[in-house]
């Protein structure tokens, strides 16, 4: 295969299903084979999808079958036009429903500068301890969340989670006391968990293996400015305090809510099923796209990722299947970092606004003085995307969020507790806006889990084990601790040494079973891995010729 601007498959007389009735896919290396993205370079894949006829066919339920063809070709600029339409159709609407999702999840920190506490009665513990209602409960929603999402399809499920948390999100204005401020936080954590790997599995039925990571990107760039967005929005609803005799910060949850539940009805009509189901009344009866689209769209994911194949996208994964996910051990890794490695942000993220009030900025200073810092989060997330396609690396890439962040927390820990509150700003900020290698850690999961039913609950549990984290460290800084939380601030440091750790060691693990699959594969000969091809029962990452990213 040479330097061209088609886009095309080879094939063999070699029979697409084995003998056991196992998929076979044939090997990829670094170096050869390879397939061309829309820009003609090369670009590895978990399988090598070259010999597409010869070793795959989706089944006949997958809802794009009718479109798959083998010998189908397409020009790459056909391409390239056909992915800024699905960004701007589907990334840019997926990136907008996150913004709701955060303006609900996120707006308790500015209701924190506008005296919530106080006016209903309950101190930093009571919140701490609410926070940990929400992210408990957020947790445990996950996984159902995600099996219902499976089901049903993302394209319905979503919605009705979007209008369903935006009603207990507009009751937090009627909040008062601690007993009805942990009953919100207990049912808004139910029903925005899984909406986060919802809309992950459903991306990747759109986007090819490499064009996921820079989207999901985008998705939590959308995530960072609604914190930007809500910092104006809090800024003129917190000015309504004393209208009508009701507090600032219960004007903000009631039209913040509201706002949610507008967008959640909208995505109901506008979401399609999948990239052959975009015919609708709403979306036009000839939908989005024309058949010559959709062949393309639907051959050249499956040419990317032969396994995204292997399901509808509305059926439910079985015990069996949940099972397997669960015990594949190759995945325990990512949840294991994923624990641990958002720690040292987190705190702050909860406290920012509690930390410049009480280093003595005014309540509308405080919402004005947090913007600067979601900016930099944002740079900061886009360059470390960026970074860690560029130089194809995801986990010693991730150290550097951590070495960034250790200087300003070590800062925290000795300045003197008369230091400038402008220091205290400086160095909240910068802690605040730690590297975020999030959507990386996503992306990653989701190819290295192999097959679509890994896939889906791989993004689940992974999220559960942040939500997790989340947990522990709404839990770090104490009321007896502030207001510079000298011993949560020891804590954090203990657990950014940790988690350089962490990010080295899984590294190590991929690339040691990577290179043991190689030695093995090589040592084969040629019949030697026909014969595996045509007999292997080995499923999805088990597979001796999948290779994991890292």
């Amino acid at each position: 295969m040479g330097q061209m601007d088609k886009v095309e498959s080879d094939t063999s007389s070699t029979d697409s299903n084995n003998a056991s009735g196992t998929k076979a896919f044939p090997l990829a290396t670094v170096e050869e084979p390879v397939i061309f993205d829309t820009t003609g370079k090369t670009r590895e894949t978990a399988f090598d999808t070259q010999s597409f006829e010869s070793y795959y066919k989706p089944i006949e339920s997958y809802e794009g079958y009718h479109r798959w063809d083998p010998k189908f070709q397409w020009e790459a600029k056909e391409e390239k036009k056909l992915v800024r339409k699905i960004d701007l159709r589907i990334c840019s609407w997926v990136c907008f429903m996150f913004f709701a999702l955060q303006l609900d999840r996120g707006n308790i920190s500015q209701a924190l500068s506008d005296n919530m506490l106080t006016d209903i009665g309950i101190n930093t513990n009571d919140y701490n301890t609410g926070q940990t209602i929400f992210y408990l409960c957020f947790l445990f929603a996950e996984l159902p969340s995600q099996m219902l999402g499976k089901k049903i399809g993302p394209d319905r499920w979503v919605p009705i989670q979007m209008v369903l948390w935006s009603l207990v999100a507009a009751c937090q204005a009627f909040i008062n006391g601690r007993s009805s401020f942990w009953a919100c936080r207990a049912l808004l954590g139910l029903l925005e968990g899984g909406f986060i790997p919802d809309n992950i599995l459903y991306l990747s039925y759109w986007y090819k293996t490499r064009e996921l990571p820079i989207r999901l990107c985008y998705f939590w760039f959308s995530y960072q400015f609604t914190s930007i967005v809500s910092a104006f929005l809090a800024f003129g609803f917190l000015h309504m305090r004393g209208l009508n005799g009701i507090a600032g910060w219960r004007w903000l949850f009631a039209l913040e809510g509201c706002l949610t539940g507008i967008i959640g009805v909208i995505s109901w009509f506008y979401i399609p099923p999948s990239p052959t189901q975009t015919a609708s009344k709403f979306r036009g009866k000839d939908g989005w796209f024309n058949e010559r689209e959709e062949k393309i769209m639907v051959n050249r994911v499956l040419r990317d990722d032969p396994s995204k194949g292997d399901m509808h996208n509305r059926q439910a994964l079985s015990l069996g299947m949940f099972w397997k996910c669960l015990k594949d051990y190759h995945m325990w890794p990512i949840y294991l970092l994923g624990l641990t490695w958002m720690m040292p942000a987190n705190p702050m993220t909860s406290y920012l606004t509690l930390n410049l009030k009480s280093a003595g900025f005014s309540t509308f200073q405080v919402n004005l003085l947090c913007i600067p810092a979601y900016c930099f989060f944002i740079i900061n997330l886009l360059w470390l995307s960026y970074l860690s396609e560029k130089i194809n690396d995801r986990f010693l890439i991730g150290t550097v969020s951590q070495i960034f962040v250790l200087p300003c927390l070590i800062a925290l820990e000795v300045l003197p507790t008369g230091r400038s509150h402008w220091a205290t700003w400086i160095l909240s900020c910068l802690v605040y806006a730690q590297p975020y290698i999030h959507p990386v850690i996503v992306a990653v999961t989701s190819r290295n889990g192999g097959s679509v039913r890994t896939r889906a609950v791989a993004t689940a549990l992974y999220n559960m084990f942040v939500q997790a984290s989340s947990i522990i460290s709404s839990n770090i800084y104490r009321e007896q601790d502030k207001p510079y939380y000298f011993f949560g601030n020891k804590v954090l440091i203990g657990i950014v040494c940790w988690n350089i750790c962490a990010f080295v060691g899984c590294k190590v693990f991929y690339v040691t079973v990577n290179k043991r699959r190689d030695e093995k594969w090589n040592a084969m000969n040629k019949e030697q891995k026909e014969h595996y091809l045509a007999t292997t029962t080995d499923e999805g990452n088990k597979r001796l010729d999948f290779r994991f990213t890292h």
